[in-house]
């Protein structure tokens, strides 16, 4: 399929180039009759311009990155909304990747991305944001932002919740109800929002037993493996309230305690972390620790934004927001 040229357009328009040119990058200049015979030179001949290579020749695009751990997980679909409502606004364009919980996998995507000459990248690392692909992207000037990463470090961007806060928050909910037996699910631990809400858990949780339940992955599959093995338990031994490392795992888990016949929350009480759209929407309905998940995503790209525009002036920030408790049906007081 043959394109036409910008040569083309300044032939039929009697122009030059650089009067083609003019009007497609700095319409200002030229005047009014001589611009409007451009426009309809390009519009007659369905000229496209070859913004990409225009891109490139200057050295970078109007593309902004985002890569996260799991495009399946609505939490990441709502911290990526968030991150586009900035981005549409600055007249960028942002392109989504999905690792998968791979540190290959991110590496590859970063090594990609970097040949495209995108903006800027916000991303949820695999390993933390010590991935020596990240840490270079960075050397050579490209901005990053971690999201839903607390990192404190000079040379890049953060945002992200205070998951240890909102472990103490949902062990400190268990103890309020009452329960004195309880478990968290949630893994694996070198997810550091899993390991930090675990901690956060358990250190409000003095003279409490305590059962952990660790997962390969958080997903409701793995939550359905969990309340299997906690079904399986005698009824004196089973926990009577479950904190989970996310929504999904406690969907999984409420799935199953459905289907083995143990009331929630009268046996056992559910807790999520997240509150994503589905958990108000569960058969019962989900307790579950908010994060500001769009706002996550909004903040993150505003950071990158201001540091793409002003790269000399702009100050590297890590912003940590507050999660809260939802409480709902699957944490209620018996006979509630």
């Amino acid at each position: 399929m043959e394109t036409t040229s910008i040569k083309e357009v300044a032939r039929q328009a009697g122009v030059s180039l650089g009067t083609v040119s003019n009007v497609l990058n700095r319409p200002h200049l030229v005047a009014d009759t001589t611009r409007q015979r451009v426009l309809e030179a390009i519009r007659e001949l369905g000229y496209v311009r070859n913004d990409s290579a225009r891109q490139l020749r200057a050295g970078r695009s109007r593309t902004i990155a985002i890569v996260v751990l799991d495009v399946s997980n609505p939490f990441f679909t709502d911290v990526i909304r968030g991150a586009e409502e900035a981005i549409d606004a600055a007249g960028a364009v942002a392109v989504v990747c999905n690792s998968g919980q791979s540190a290959a996998r991110e590496r590859r995507h970063l090594e990609l991305l970097e040949e495209q000459r995108v903006q800027g990248v916000l991303i949820t690392p695999v390993d933390g944001g010590r991935d020596s692909q990240l840490v270079n992207l960075i050397k050579r000037g490209v901005p990053v932002v971690l999201v839903d990463r607390g990192i404190w470090q000079s040379d890049r961007c953060s945002v992200a919740v205070d998951d240890v806060l909102g472990g103490r928050i949902a062990g400190q909910h268990f103890r309020e109800l009452g329960h004195d037996h309880v478990a968290f699910v949630g893994g694996p631990l070198s997810i550091p929002q899993v390991a930090d809400r675990q901690r956060g858990f358990e250190s409000v949780l003095s003279g409490v037993r305590v059962r952990t339940f660790l997962t390969p992955e958080l997903t409701v599959a793995a939550g359905r493996q969990a309340g299997h093995a906690l079904a399986d338990l005698a009824a004196p031994d089973r926990p009577t309230a479950v904190f989970c490392a996310n929504d999904l795992l406690a969907l999984g888990l409420l799935q199953e305690m459905t289907q083995r016949g143990i009331n929630v929350p009268d046996e056992v009480a559910i807790l999520g972390y997240d509150d994503i759209d589905f958990a108000a929407a569960a058969a019962v309905p989900l307790s579950s620790v908010r994060q500001p998940r769009e706002h996550l995503g909004r903040a993150a790209a505003e950071l990158l934004l201001e540091e793409t525009r002003s790269p000399d002036t702009h100050a590297h920030r890590n912003l940590v927001f507050h999660p809260e408790l939802v409480a709902r049906k699957s944490t209620a007081r018996p006979g509630r």
